[in-house]
């Protein structure tokens, strides 16, 4: 799977290589995004700008994955996504599950809205 890693002074965004996310390329994005819990920089903004069709399983892998990163503490916003692939997962009760923006900068924003949060909680 490809994808395109930028990586900003508090989170990474992850551009996925489209059209089709699959179930099985989900489970390889999760696996790959995984490892950056064990990083300094955990936070995860995950454009899906190049996707244009996924199939329910990996809209459900995508839930477990935004759940796995804040169970540890770290931000994962999904943003970019076209309206046929919003409107898709909301069909299935999925992006209401969801924490996503329309916009790169947004996500952005609740990044680092999250990190002062949990500066303050900790």
């Amino acid at each position: 799977m490809k994808d395109k890693i930028d990586t900003k002074e508090k989170f990474h965004v992850i551009t996925v290589d489209g059209p089709v996310l699959s179930a099985d390329m989900a489970e390889e994005l999760s696996t790959q995004l995984q490892s950056f819990l064990n990083n300094s920089i955990k936070n995860i903004v995950l454009s899906l700008s190049e996707i244009t069709q996924l199939d329910e399983a990996a809209g459900e892998m995508l839930v477990k994955t935004q759940q796995m990163f804040y169970e540890q503490s770290a931000s994962f916003v999904i943003c970019e996504m076209r309206k046929n692939v919003e409107e898709f997962l909301d069909s299935k009760n999925l992006l209401e599950l969801m924490n996503c923006t329309p916009t790169r900068s947004e996500a952005s924003d609740i990044v680092q809205m999250e990190e002062i949060e949990r500066e303050f909680l900790d």
